[in-house]
């Protein structure tokens, strides 16, 4: 009897082992395919989206993301033949539908031979649910320098294309340059980064796209100097036109981000060549039509490179205002300082910048932030392990995380 139970005994756990590792199989499963059906408290996650010397290109660069109201994420950046911001350079994209998890195979936006398509800039039209993407363009000999110098043989132009599918196919490019640059202009960038939409007053429902250009000052004996400058363009009939909005009345700034604050007013958040290793900012009261003074933020140390700034939450609809920065914390100059990629979180409207997490400690440079519906951020960013540019990520994290718990998860009217 007791041989006849110990065998049972042993049959049963010899049957329970085998069938385990089928249990564990199937829970992992579930565990990574599960879309989240509410806020979610997650940590730090990293996910590779480009890496250099893969399908096709030498190097990806210029990351821009957003979230398109089915909530799919499109991450877009330039796919480079070679390591250069000139040349042969396309305009891609990858999808994902499960939060940055997982993306698709790269979709070619414009490939134009051996020409330069850069600067990625999406907004997303939340009434329409278009995605507009504004672009540029140059003959792929011309470099900055030369074209800024008005040496090259041609010039920088501006393009605007769409997507009603999600970002799975794209209107062909349209060049909007007669209606959004001036003709002294040389150099010419939509973003990098997003637009917004205007959510208040009377210019509610415009589409935002900050961008920078260059002018020469005129000078004697120094025609080919130019200084860096930043302005808007916009569209207030949901993307068929776009016009020249105002100017930043400054030089020495480039690669803007913009959000639209509490009191309806706009902050430009911008690059800067001042040598002070800070973030420039200055505020539109108007929509964007014309722009104040600029000032330094002591908080926003740089160390002259891109950075992103969102808007995550605003009253009413939620019970505070939250905004979002992003940048390689140093200010260091250049290459040697562009490490420490790091999340500042704002409560009071740009005044002040009390949380401040590193996602990334490596070389890392460009980036991009989004929300997702769940109210989880998202950050596209360039990084390496022994140098700069060697891939683009997607960071996943939750507001508890970056606050440290300090700051409950929640989106709309769950605070």
């Amino acid at each position: 009897m007791k041989r006849n139970l110990t065998l049972c005994l042993s049959a049963t756990l010899l049957f329970g082992c085998l069938l385990s590792p089928l249990f564990r199989s199937q829970e992992a499963s579930q565990k990574t395919t599960s879309p989240p059906s509410k806020p979610v408290q997650e940590g730090l996650t990293h996910f590779e989206v480009f890496k250099s010397g893969r399908e096709g290109y030498n190097n990806y660069r210029i990351p821009a993301v957003v979230v398109t109201r089915k909530g799919t994420l499109l991450a877009f950046c330039e796919a480079r033949r070679r390591d250069s911001d000139t040349g042969d350079i396309d305009l891609i994209l990858k999808r994902s539908s499960d939060g940055g998890r997982t993306w698709s195979k790269q979709i070619v936006i414009w490939d134009d031979g051996p020409n330069t398509c850069g600067n990625a800039c999406p907004v997303v039209d939340r009434t329409t649910g278009i995605v507009w993407l504004l672009l540029t363009h140059n003959q792929g000999q011309d470099g900055e320098r030369e074209i800024a110098q008005k040496r090259s043989k041609g010039t920088r132009t501006v393009w605007v294309c769409k997507s009603e599918d999600d970002g799975v196919t794209w209107s062909k490019p349209m060049d909007i340059t007669k209606t959004s640059k001036k003709s002294d202009w040389g150099w010419y960038a939509t973003g990098p980064g997003v637009g917004i939409q205007l959510q208040s007053g009377p210019q509610a429902g415009r589409l935002l796209i900050p961008c920078n250009h260059t002018v020469q000052p005129d000078e004697k004996n120094q025609s080919d100097r130019f200084e860096y400058g930043d302005h808007v363009i916009y569209s207030d009939d949901h993307g068929r036109s776009w016009e020249l909005g105002g100017v930043v009345p400054a030089l020495k700034i480039d690669e803007p981000q913009v959000a639209e604050l509490d009191d309806g007013s706009i902050m430009m958040n911008m690059r800067s060549h001042f040598g002070k290793g800070l973030r420039a900012v200055s505020l539109s009261k108007d929509g964007g039509q014309s722009w104040g003074e600029i000032w330094h933020e002591k908080a926003l140390i740089e160390p002259d490179c891109q950075a992103s700034f969102l808007r995550y939450t605003r009253r009413p609809r939620n019970r505070k205002n939250r905004l979002l920065f992003s940048n390689p914390a140093s200010n260091k100059k250049n290459d040697a300082g562009r490490v420490n990629m790091t999340v500042r979180l704002s409560y009071d409207e740009g005044k002040t910048w009390p949380v401040s997490k590193q996602i990334y400690s490596g070389p890392s440079a460009y980036s991009c932030l989004t929300v997702m519906p769940d109210m989880t951020l998202g950050c596209l960013y360039e990084r390496g392990n022994k140098k700069l540019y060697e891939e683009i990520t997607f960071a996943r994290f939750s507001l508890e995380w970056l606050t440290d718990g300090t700051d409950p998860v929640g989106g709309p009217k769950q605070e």
